[in-house]
């Protein structure tokens, strides 16, 4: 069942070779899959570290000019730092480990892709959960009201769309939508939560 991945070629160090020898002799799109590979789960493992001492207050996302920042609801957005690191290393072990069975180059490729978003919609599937699991705690989100907090998605000046805001309380972290009255915010910028307007949505400036 598993045949493909003793079929993958790993770097040998053995006969006195190195490992950045054998790195050398492989070819670019085996060097290309590796170098995905392995930096992406260096990084993938150190923000597991930070996420696990509270070190992941915020994740970087990339900003747009209009209103629509991707967002995916649950406070999930699609491009983020994060989802490319999931993505990269999704797409670099995809292409070690399917490289021993399949020999098309471009298939390959195309697989590893796939693998790639696999892993992407995977995190999403799994930090979904995990926010209906905060949001049916013990939560009131008037408790948010005078709080500083931090913007995590941009929002648009003069109630011209709808950002995202993370704030701590009782020892976890939540998420909710965030509109101002003044001038925009961009992700980083601390606010103050001045009312709820429902549910799921605050006031800040």
């Amino acid at each position: 069942m598993l045949e493909f991945l003793d079929a993958a070629p790993i770097p040998s160090v053995e006969n006195g070779m190195s490992f950045l020898e054998a790195f050398q002799q492989m070819d670019t799109w085996m060097q290309v899959f590796w170098v995905c590979a392995v930096v992406g789960s260096i990084i993938f493992i150190i923000q597991m570290v930070l996420t696990l001492i509270g070190m992941d207050s915020s994740d970087m996302d990339v900003d747009f000019d209009g209103a629509d920042t991707m967002d995916l609801g649950g406070g999930i957005s699609l491009f983020s730092i994060k989802n490319f690191v999931n993505f990269i290393v999704g797409f670099g072990w995809g292409g070690v480990c399917f490289s021993g069975a399949i020999e098309n180059k471009w298939l390959l490729t195309f697989v590893a892709l796939l693998v790639g978003v696999a892993f992407v919609l995977m995190f999403f599937f799994i930090k979904k959960q995990t926010k209906k699991l905060e949001h049916n705690g013990a939560f009131n989100i008037e408790d948010c009201v005078g709080k500083t907090v931090d913007v995590y998605l941009r929002i648009p000046a003069q109630k011209g769309g709808k950002g995202k805001v993370q704030v701590s309380l009782n020892g976890s972290v939540h998420e909710f939508d965030a509109m101002t009255e003044g001038e925009g915010f961009t992700s980083g910028q601390k606010v103050e939560v001045v009312s709820v307007i429902d549910g799921s949505t605050v006031l800040v400036k």
